[in-house]
């Protein structure tokens, strides 16, 4: 298990990085088949880029600015370079963060192309927990967002990373790909809801109350989450989203079907009831 996925002439490729880059090809391909299907027809291939890099850079940000907050002490008062708290590759990301701040960020590339914020964030919210799956593989094989002491058959000794420094030589729950597993069964659910066409916003709520079930879950096994007066992190912010979107689903009807145009040239078609013999 090593974090360098490849490494020549002093350059490094890391399995962290490649992951991300993984899930920003895969996010952009996913938006130019799937475009249409939400109502962005007027968006280019490079519009539809636009929205995917400032999706992608906006929870970047939100994801670092987030832990960096939580951990102020650590790289401002402990001796370390000032410039540590830039350091990504050493691990250090708060999800909950990335999904503050990137919608945001969605919301202002939104104006700027003249697009529906709402249709843009459903589109992404369906798909979303499969660019996390990826990120969780990057942890694992950078030893980070890592597990409690476990004496499991399946339980991971990590040789590297945060993992390594508190738990030397101690195998702990691969909480990683706990996650990553979870993370790609609730997409699987998100895509085939998708295609029910409920009202504008009810799969960002979906995805919401999807990502934070399973994020309440995997934390039980976390050792490393932030805490806010004495509770986990993402334990209060798993059930204010799971709050909050229930009461914006029941308080704006989104579960609600929409009328969805016919293609062209297709007929509507006519339950017209069987004559009984």
């Amino acid at each position: 298990m090593n974090p360098v996925f490849l490494s020549f002439a002093g350059f490094e490729v890391r399995y962290y990085g490649l992951c991300y880059a993984l899930a920003i090809i895969i996010g952009y391909q996913i938006a130019i088949r799937d475009h249409k299907h939400w109502g962005l027809n007027k968006l280019s291939t490079d519009d539809l880029f636009d929205l995917v890099l400032f999706s992608f850079f906006g929870g970047l940000l939100g994801g670092r600015l987030y832990y960096v907050a939580f951990n102020f002490n650590h790289y401002f008062h402990s001796g370390k370079p000032w410039w540590e708290f830039l350091a990504m590759w050493h691990g250090g990301m708060a999800i909950h963060g990335a999904l503050i701040l990137g919608p945001l960020a969605l919301w202002v590339g939104c104006k700027i192309k003249g697009v529906s914020f709402l249709n843009v964030t459903d589109m992404w919210a369906t798909h979303f927990l499969y660019a996390q799956a990826l990120g969780r593989i990057g942890n694992f094989m950078n030893g980070d967002a890592h597990g409690y002491p476990t004496d499991q058959p399946w339980g991971v000794v990590f040789p590297y990373g945060p993992a390594a420094e508190e738990f030397p030589g101690i195998p702990t729950h691969p909480v990683m790909l706990y996650e990553s597993g979870l993370n790609l069964i609730g997409w699987a659910l998100l895509f085939k809801i998708s295609r029910t066409h409920r009202q504008p916003g009810f799969m960002m709520c979906a995805y919401a109350i999807t990502y934070s079930l399973i994020r309440f879950f995997c934390s039980m096994f976390r050792a490393d989450d932030l805490y806010m007066y004495g509770f986990r992190a993402p334990h209060v912010v798993s059930v204010a989203a799971i709050v909050g979107s229930l009461i914006l689903i029941m308080g704006f009807d989104l579960a609600k079907k929409r009328i969805v145009p016919l293609k062209k040239g297709e007929k509507k078609k006519l339950n017209v009831p069987k004559a009984k013999a």
